[in-house]
């Protein structure tokens, strides 16, 4: 087998798929890690392929949880879905090797736990606002920050997208990679000239849809 060289037999690995099974979502992915390649992996609600063999990749929580040989969880996003899903890293051992365990939770699995914003704290220059959820016309990714409009005005804020996503009210729809927008600010969707949908806001900005997200948006706003 392709992990035959750490010495660990699929027995030995599969045991942690027995006892998670007990208490985790049947629709959660689980993965393990020993060195620098995954050795276990089954696939869930997110339909993730992972190879047995493939490298870990550096970005992932199985590569910190190697690293830092720590309790590590996260919101993850991949653009196959519309929404976040949470994933936990656990450190594990097997015949003296150190390694990863990782729970990909579904989505929406843990909203319910997760309070809805109410306001968010922006900041203009050196100066910070708490500015009410409903008079946020839409939020925006950019250069690695994120960004939130009110009455055509800008303000930064630490919180991402991702976080957002989660928390915000269900009047907050994500449409793109990089926007999230407030479904009482938009005045009409459209089409442009190469049949991309876009979104018209009342205050005359221009936001475009991406495919990745454009069957959530028909299906939540009925169109």
């Amino acid at each position: 087998m392709i992990f035959e060289d750490l010495k660990i037999s699929t027995e030995e690995i599969a045991q942690f798929n027995t006892i998670l099974e007990e208490w985790i979502p049947n629709d959660a992915s689980i993965a393990i890690a020993f060195e620098d390649m995954f050795v276990y992996f089954r696939s869930g609600h997110q339909k993730i392929s992972l190879a047995l063999g493939s490298k870990v990749p550096t970005n992932s929580i199985a590569y910190k949880v190697l690293k830092t040989r720590k309790k590590t969880e996260a919101i993850m996003e991949n653009l196959m879905f519309e929404t976040p899903y949470y994933a936990i890293g656990y450190p594990i051992i097997i015949n003296e090797k150190f390694g990863a365990l990782v729970v990909v939770l579904p989505p929406l699995f843990n909203i319910k736990n997760a309070e809805t914003y109410r306001f968010i704290t922006g900041k203009q220059a050196e100066d910070w606002s708490p500015i009410p959820i409903d008079q946020i016309s839409h939020f925006e990714s950019l250069q690695k920050r994120t960004w939130f409009y009110k009455n055509g005005e800008q303000y930064k804020t630490t919180v991402t997208l991702k976080e957002l996503q989660i928390r915000l009210p269900d009047t907050f729809i994500r449409i793109h990679r990089s926007y999230i927008v407030n479904v009482y600010s938009i005045n009409k969707i459209s089409r442009d000239l190469t049949s991309n949908f876009i979104v018209f806001l009342k205050d005359g900005t221009e936001l475009p849809i991406s495919q990745s997200y454009i069957n959530n948006l028909r299906a939540q706003l009925e169109f």
